[in-house]
């Protein structure tokens, strides 16, 4: 009470001080409109509300956090290099791919290396997911059932990569608490699958941070809620306006010694991508 006491007394009389005539209008920094806005027969009041910790975040339902992580992850529109690191116990593959992205519906993704799979590239255009196999000239069509496949041999599946299901739309969300999962504070937070999602997971827990919206962990459980992998973010960087870890990693639950290493080489939200830059034609032309 007397911290209380003593902040309220300072701020009285600092906003007082500001709407004396000796201080001109113009005088006044940007960073201190309140000076001026705020009735001065009540300035403490409406200061101590202004410095208060944010009840916002609080506040948010657990869709609304899982949401938000989602718009910071996305974004309108992206753009990406990235380099996919495969670590066994007796050998070790890179894998460099560039995707580009378009709100929830529209994603490309085309592997550069290694010579191998260069030039194989999968498209999805709202629920039509195809992969393009140059080395057999071969456009194929992918279905819901191979989702939960692994991507090119990684601990990744192709969910993940081509993002067929949502994690706003498919799930509902369960506000679990928050925890600190190493030096971030989270949201906790379930989700569980609709009935009507075609969806790999029986479960996920996702840890997200209460500042950025970043994802910093996630479990992945099957439909008899048996642990199958947990993906940890690091190295959380700036691009443009949003933080984004710029190295993830998978572990499957049953095999500790190995794991997929994706670290991101470049980030880009501030281009703009056509609709039809996203078809068959234009993944066939870009893997030459």
């Amino acid at each position: 009470m007397k911290i209380a006491s003593n902040i309220l007394t300072l701020l009285s009389a600092t906003l007082l001080s500001a709407v004396q005539p000796s201080a001109a209008p113009q005088s006044l920094s940007a960073a201190q409109p309140s000076a001026v806005l705020l009735p001065a027969v009540q300035p403490s009041a409406a200061l101590l509300s202004a410095v208060q910790p944010s009840a916002a975040p609080q506040s948010l339902s657990a869709t609304e956090i899982v949401r938000r992580a989602d718009d910071n992850r996305r974004g309108k529109n992206s753009y990406s290099e990235i380099t996919m690191t495969i670590v066994r116990p007796t050998w070790t593959r890179d894998i460099r791919f560039k995707a580009w992205a378009k709100g929830n519906d529209y994603s490309l993704t085309l592997i550069t290396s290694p010579a191998k799979e260069k030039g194989q590239a999968f498209l999805k255009r709202q629920k039509d997911l195809w992969n393009w196999q140059p080395s057999i000239n071969r456009m194929i069509k992918m279905s819901s059932s191979v989702m939960g496949q692994s991507w090119m041999g990684s601990d990744f599946t192709n969910d993940d990569m081509v993002r067929e299901s949502s994690t706003v739309n498919d799930y509902t969300h369960e506000l679990a608490g928050t925890e600190k999962v190493r030096e971030h504070d989270c949201y906790k937070v379930i989700l569980t699958p609709k009935e009507e999602a075609a969806v790999v997971w029986g479960k996920v827990i996702t840890w997200i941070s209460t500042t950025d919206f970043v994802d910093i962990k996630s479990e992945f459980y099957d439909e008899d809620d048996e642990l199958i992998n947990t993906m940890n973010a690091y190295d959380i960087k700036q691009y443009g306006a949003r933080r984004l870890p710029s190295r993830m990693e998978v572990v499957p639950a049953d095999k500790p010694n190995q794991k997929t290493v994706m670290t991101v080489e470049k980030y880009d939200f501030d281009l703009a991508i056509e609709e039809s830059f996203f078809s068959q034609q234009n993944m066939q032309r870009l893997s030459r």
